[in-house]
């Protein structure tokens, strides 16, 4: 059998034909085009501005022109909205709106079930998020000591979990757990509930 009488895929002769240089190149090209493909797959699903708060991440203020990481003495005794940021590499995770953290500072000893091991000297975190309709969360009622989604109401009750006291949101806020480490706050575990908006 001649090369022209060969067939073009190199199949059905039984010949144990050779690759030619074409065959290489169009492999060698394919699996070129796999690995950026697989390269850019993976780096779209772990951006670090996108990601979640991480065990160790720091808080800095929303609105702060220096990303300073936030001490319990920078938290007001009404919300703060905050970004949570690597600590290593520095990037402020505000790459989604449901990394928005809502802090409020509290009296320790009016903290009540769970929030008290959550909290960090008295500093509560739960998502910025309203799981009503995803409005941002940061009204505050300061003689009931209550967050207040000003959208449609909704209020929560940040000493016990951020527990729906009234309005038509279907669930608490989601917590986020805090520690102290060299006298900034950090975040101990991820964000406890779910987040974002409950389907109707």
């Amino acid at each position: 059998m001649t090369a022209e009488d060969r067939p073009a895929n190199g199949q059905g002769c039984g010949c144990g034909a050779r690759p030619t240089r074409r065959d290489v190149l169009a492999l060698a090209s394919v699996g070129g085009l796999e690995a950026v493909v697989g390269s850019l797959a993976s780096s779209a699903f772990a951006e670090p501005a996108d990601e979640r708060p991480k065990r160790g991440d720091l808080l800095v203020p929303i609105d702060a022109t220096e990303m300073r990481p936030l001490a319990p003495a920078d938290i007001p005794a009404m919300p703060l909205l905050a970004w949570p940021m690597d600590p290593a590499q520095k990037i402020v995770r505000n790459g989604s709106r449901l990394n928005k953290v809502l802090l409020v500072a509290l009296d320790p000893s009016m903290l009540v079930g769970a929030t008290r091991e959550r909290a960090a000297a008295g500093v509560v975190a739960y998502s910025a998020i309203c799981p009503h309709a995803g409005c941002e969360v940061s009204g505050w009622i300061a003689g009931e000591n209550i967050i207040e989604c000003a959208c449609h109401n909704s209020r929560y009750n940040p000493r016990d979990a951020a527990a729906v006291i009234d309005g038509p949101s279907p669930r608490a806020l989601s917590a986020l757990p805090l520690e102290i480490v060299d006298g900034k706050l950090v975040v101990a575990k991820p964000f406890i509930g779910r987040l974002g908006v409950i389907p109707g």
